[in-house]
């Protein structure tokens, strides 16, 4: 059994690496940002995505997520992409970081 506060602070110090490469290199930073997120939206028991006909609890952080998701996918596959999206990713993947640092733990998960 991991002690609690230890995914947060595992979480903390992943994410002060990563903000760092979102301030430098934004595009590239991306999917390290996504990969976290998800992580911690999956230890908070979020859906990643909305699905037809559930009821969601958390329908603007899954909604956030997916579309900054959405971009980390354009970017991965090579296609092309609005520099725009990016730095709406970047905000969306730094507003679900804060919230879900401070939402804590759900359904006896440690954080």
């Amino acid at each position: 059994m991991q002690e609690p506060g230890v995914d947060k602070h595992q979480w903390v110090t992943e994410w002060e690496v990563i903000d760092a490469l979102l301030t430098e290199s934004p595009t590239e930073a991306l999917g390290e940002a996504d990969d976290l997120v998800g992580r911690m939206l999956d230890a908070r028991g979020i859906e990643r995505e909305e699905r037809d006909g559930e009821n969601d609890t958390e329908p603007e952080t899954v909604r956030e997520f997916a579309e900054a998701h959405r971009v980390v996918a354009l970017i991965d596959s090579g296609e092309s992409y609005d520099p725009g999206d990016v730095a709406v990713a970047v905000e969306a993947y730094r507003s679900l970081y804060a919230y879900l640092l401070d939402l804590g733990p759900t359904a006896g998960t440690p954080a």
